[in-house]
């Protein structure tokens, strides 16, 4: 049996949970569509708007190098997901980014056409691959198979292969060498998408000698709502990448204003407008703090966590009709935990009710972030404990709490 009080009195990373802003008495598991808040994040966003745009005005994109913001956040990344500096820079959104490395990948594969990606992934991947099937008048085609048939199912004309890292449902989480050497040695290109996995398991790009990669900024790297993403370019491909979308940011003389665009030379070609400097200001916020840990420890201590968690819910399983989903194997999931039952909305409202803030995806899981920085093996014992007196006392089967939100 794993006791939690023994595991906290010995854990490397306890301290870190004094460096976020957590309502009393919250026990916070969402699964990560949002990270907590660092309680340094507020004095920098404020010194953002109060000095530098207050005082500096516009001065600020010189003086408080506004202009080199998505690079200098960038190379932060990178050490994150073991990239080199100049690989990645913060900008946009996932979604803008997911499309700017598709149609790059294009770029680079003259003669094939097709963007290959697995059913049941994170639809804003799939929507992105479809968008450009339309918008080239079917000339690109989007196709979808099953996870495990993905790699059979590169052909001569396939392009580039859109995964997810770790699978944002079931936590499955992919062999990312293995994946991209089998899908180059078929000729396409790799697009990750490390939107669940960046913050929370160790990665290596250039050594799994990735291509493509894209991220958001407001799940494990705590940047804040809408902070934004980042894209990885492979150096080996800047130069030859041509992006879609062909911003003023991404042009090589920005303040020359040409009227022909001429790509940078670097991974500056994948910026497109102005950044957003608050929002980059909250992101850079919590990629500091997670700099400052051991992504090792992290990892460690997610896992020690998730198998106390599944320890204590074996039994509610068996009572109540919980089925876990994902690979059984700890090390091949990411950092989040997820269960099926077909009342999982009304469950997961109870729960917050109680102070335990999981999240549900449709259309009956329930899901359990696992964010080693602010949470305790205390907090795993005592949220499971909370399900089950819901599930007990039957305080889920609550009308209002059947009520779907906008934002499940």
């Amino acid at each position: 049996m794993i006791h939690p009080a023994a595991l906290d009195a010995a854990d490397p990373l306890a301290h870190f949970r004094e460096r976020f802003a957590l309502p009393e008495g919250t026990i916070y598991l969402d699964g990560n569509s949002l990270g907590a808040l660092p309680k340094a994040t507020p004095t920098a966003i404020a010194a953002v708007v109060e000095r530098e745009w207050g005082e500096g005005l516009i001065g600020s994109w010189n003086d408080a190098d506004w202009v080199r913001a998505p690079q200098r956040i960038g190379d932060k990344i990178a050490g994150l997901i073991g990239a080199d500096e100049g690989e990645v820079v913060a900008c946009d959104s996932t979604s803008v980014n997911i499309f700017k490395a598709l149609a790059a990948a294009l770029s680079l594969r003259s003669g094939r056409a097709t963007l290959l990606s697995e059913t049941g992934n994170f639809p804003t991947d799939l929507y992105m691959m479809h968008g450009l099937e339309r918008l080239s008048g079917g000339a690109t085609k989007a196709r979808a198979v099953s996870p495990e048939d993905v790699l059979d199912a590169i052909d001569s004309d396939t392009a580039a292969v859109l995964l997810t890292h770790v699978h944002y449902k079931s936590g499955a989480m992919r062999d990312m060498a293995a994946t991209t050497n089998a899908i180059q040695e078929k000729g396409a290109l790799t697009i990750w998408d490390l939107s669940h996995s960046t913050g929370a398991v160790p990665l290596d790009l250039n050594g799994a000698n990735a291509d493509f990669a894209v991220g958001c900024g407001y799940k494990f790297l705590n940047g804040g709502p809408g902070a934004p993403a980042f894209i990885f370019v492979a150096k080996r491909h800047q130069a030859a990448a041509l992006p879609a979308l062909s911003g003023w940011f991404g042009h090589a003389a920005p303040f020359a204003f040409r009227d022909d665009y001429e790509a940078a030379p670097g991974i500056e070609r994948f910026l497109a407008g102005t950044p957003s400097i608050v929002g980059l200001a909250g992101l850079e916020c919590g990629i500091d703090l997670m700099r400052e840990a051991d992504i090792v420890a992290i990892r460690a201590k997610s896992l020690s966590l998730a198998a106390l968690f599944e320890e204590r819910m074996a039994q509610l399983a068996k009572a109540y009709g919980f089925e876990r989903i994902g690979p059984d194997d700890p090390t091949k999931r990411g950092s989040h935990v997820s269960y099926r039952h077909p009342e999982a909305y009304a469950i997961v409202q109870a729960l917050k009710v109680r102070g335990v803030v999981g999240d549900f995806r449709d259309p009956d899981v329930m899901r359990f972030g696992i964010t080693p920085l602010y949470l305790s093996h205390a907090d795993i014992a005592r949220a499971v404990a909370i399900l089950g007196e819901v599930m007990q006392s039957g305080a889920w089967d609550c009308a209002d709490y059947k009520v779907r939100a906008a934002v499940t």
